[in-house]
This record gives C-alpha cells, structure tokens and sequence, in this order.
C-alpha cells in the first residue's frame, strides 16, 4: 500500500522543535562535488593544483570531504531548528521508501506540505539533481506555493536553469557569501512567511 504524505505524517517523523506546524523543507545536493572523482589519474598528476584560481582549486578537495554538501544541509537544518525553531527537514528524515513513493514525487509532496521550502545550491555541490527536482516542484506548485520558494546559491554558482526560472516563475533567488549569511537569510525567510500567515496574505496549511 503506497504512503500518502501528509503534514501530519512528516511532524510525526521530526523531532520536537517549538513550532512543530511550521514545516521548513530544505532540498539540496548530498554530495559535494570533486575533480578527484572526474578526473582520470594521469589528468589528475597533469594538473598543477597551486597554479588553479582559488574557486577550482577548491575543486580538488580531499575524498573525505566528499559529503561536506549533506554536512551544510544538516548544520542549516540544525541552526533554523533551533533559531527560530521551525520543523527544518530534510527528504531523509520522513523516511518514505522510494518503492512506495519515487524521489520527485516525495519532493512535490514535501513542497506541497511545507509552509516554506528551499533550494540550496553550494559551489562545490552537485547541483544538477537539485535543480532537476527544482523543476518539477515549479511545474506542479509555481501557482499554488509560489511565494513559500526560496532558491538560495552561492555566489560562485551560476545557472542558466536558475535564470530561467526566475523569468518563467517569478522565483525568488538570493545569493550567499558564506554559511552564517545562508542562515540568517533562510531565517529572514521564514519569518517573512510566518508574518503573511499571521496576517492573511498567505492561507494556512493546517
């Protein structure tokens, strides 16, 4: 018997933060990106790494690094549950078999459910799965959760799917610096969306 995602099924899976209904769905890569892993050996020993600018010798990071991506999500998450305590989550932590429901339908089921979602794009992340999944929440909710998405790249990134779709959907995008700057726009975010439910603009979920 297939899941049916629900809000109450996701608050029953979190933990406790202090506002439990306030669904704060965070998407991004899980992975961090790596030449190590693109590169054959012999291009690997062609390359001076020292001679590289700065944003690809960042590139060459060490193998154990390589999920430093899903280790951002997981400190945002941390930083907006506790400050201003929403129910940040992540797809891994419903728990939904994707035997039972596939990925890019938990994402739209998430987004649907979710008083606020982000997209978070970090340089060395790999990206492109995001941006795929980006796409078909934006299809099926643009209309209906236009204002509760939120894409959030790092300065080095630049896409021209972002770009499209910020023309297309009207989509807000902002860039960061660095880590600190990511959480407190994202709790700025939050906030903003608390306020418009409180006043009416935008219809509560519950």
């Amino acid at each position: 018997m297939a899941v049916e995602i629900t809000r109450d099924l996701i608050v029953e899976r979190l933990g406790h933060v202090t506002y439990d209904r306030f669904l704060f769905y965070l998407m991004g890569p899980y992975k961090s990106f790596n030449l190590n892993y693109v590169l054959s050996e012999q291009e690997q020993q062609e390359i001076d790494v020292e001679d590289l600018p700065g944003p690809l010798r960042r590139l060459f990071q060490s193998k154990e690094a390589i999920d430093a991506a899903q280790a951002l999500l997981r400190r945002v998450q941390g930083a907006l549950r506790v400050n201003p305590g929403v129910n940040a989550f992540l797809a891994l932590d419903v728990d939904v078999d994707t035997d039972d429901v596939d990925a890019a339908t938990q994402s739209i089921d998430y987004t649907r459910c979710s008083n606020a979602t982000a997209f978070i794009l970090p340089f060395l992340g790999h990206n492109f799965g995001v941006g795929e999944e980006a796409g078909s929440i934006l299809e099926a909710l643009s209309e209906t959760h236009g204002d509760r998405l939120i894409f959030m790249h790092e300065d080095d990134v630049t896409s021209a799917m972002i770009r499209s779709a910020q023309m297309r959907w009207d989509l807000r995008v902002e860039t960061y610096e660095n880590e600190s700057e990511l959480v407190s726009k994202l709790r700025m975010f939050a906030g903003g969306i608390m306020h418009q439910e409180r006043r009416g603009d935008l219809a509560p979920l519950d």
